[in-house]
């Protein structure tokens, strides 16, 4: 299986968002407060040595289905009130069971219990369409992959997009390569993905020695991302120059994330 079956998978999503942008039905952006995703990623919540990036996820092509019985809405409100930094929602419907509707039901929930946890939209984006529809939700960040846009031109210019209605860009690499082109784009927010989408393994000591490698510079914020489940391995990351970690299966798993989340902050 290659990388290229996650543009594969979003070429209807496009070409809709194709159809409507000729008839003019384009969606109209959200205009709700967003929130600040790299402030939040910059607070640690708990004991935890970084912030930790909860994620709502249904399934996944390595592991199949994960948790299919609870909503965008319940998970949210159990990340936010156990200390979830942000919350990502994967909104990928063939490989994640996801959808574009769990940004807003996400936060309609927190906004119910006066929460302001900021949300990311985690998908596999490459289209200026996509930016679009990304806007009429109330994201406050994006996810952008190196590997499935490997042109620091067009990285940019959908950063900015986004940046234009007020979505912070997440640049998602994989090696040093990567890096490169993420900081010419002039990324300002890096995750290190430690699965090869491409064979789908994960190499966590990869994504550690990337960040020694190549530390934050110019203000960099830097997310660990993929494998992630235990204490050991947030210290670990904070250790190497991370700002925070995304965590989603090892939440997800046993039906009780919020519980989990809060383990995972204490230390426990």
């Amino acid at each position: 299986m290659r990388l290229e079956r996650f543009l594969w998978a979003k070429a209807g999503e496009v070409a809709a968002l194709r159809r409507q942008e000729r008839e003019g039905r384009l969606p109209v952006p959200f205009s709700g407060p967003r929130g600040d995703f790299l402030a939040a990623l910059r607070r640690p919540s708990g004991q935890a040595p970084l912030s930790v990036i909860a994620e709502y996820k249904r399934a996944s092509p390595s592991r199949g289905v994960i948790c299919r019985d609870l909503t965008a809405a319940e998970v949210a409100r159990q990340y936010a009130q156990a200390g979830a930094g942000a919350i990502s929602v994967l909104t990928e419907e063939r490989f994640f069971q996801g959808r574009l509707d769990y940004l807003a039901e996400a936060r309609a929930a927190l906004h119910a219990d006066g929460c302001s946890v900021p949300l990311l939209r985690k998908d596999f984006l490459f289209d200026p369409l996509q930016i679009t529809a990304t806007a009429a939700t109330p994201a406050a960040a994006l996810l952008l992959i190196v590997g499935l846009t490997p042109d620091a031109a067009l990285l940019r210019q959908l950063r900015e997009q986004a940046e234009a209605h007020g979505i912070q860009a997440v640049v998602e690499v994989f090696d040093a390569d990567e890096l490169a082109l993420a900081r010419a784009s002039g990324a300002r927010i890096i995750q290190v993905n430690a699965r090869d989408l491409a064979t789908l393994r994960v190499d966590r000591a990869a994504c550690l020695d990337i960040a020694r490698r190549f530390p934050p510079q110019n203000g960099e914020c830097w997310i660990a991302a993929s494998g992630m489940e235990n204490p050991e391995q947030l210290r670990a990351a904070a250790e190497a120059g991370y700002d925070a970690a995304l965590v989603g299966t090892a939440l997800m798993k046993d039906g009780q994330p919020g519980a989990a989340l809060r383990s995972l902050l204490d230390g426990r």
